[in-house]
């Protein structure tokens, strides 16, 4: 699970607030392997990104998967 961030540095509160800003996402590293994308979710590579929030580390009360399809995102 990775955690999920705006441009600003401020986590989404909720799963909708990501849906309505997903453009402005920027995905963080969470694992100590390196094997994650770490960056804007406008520039991410065709995949999907599994994201918790509002803070991958203190406190999970939602879940969401980015899905990027032609340099396209989609929240799930």
């Amino acid at each position: 699970m990775q955690g999920v961030f705006d441009n600003y540095g401020a986590r989404f509160k909720t799963k909708k607030a990501l849906k309505e800003n997903v453009l402005n996402a920027i995905l963080e590293a969470t694992s100590f392997f390196g094997n994650e994308y770490d960056g804007p979710v406008k520039e991410a590579p065709d995949g999907r990104y599994f994201v918790v929030g509002p803070d991958p580390y203190t406190k999970r009360s939602w879940y969401a998967t980015i899905t990027v399809v032609n340099g396209t995102p989609k929240v799930s």
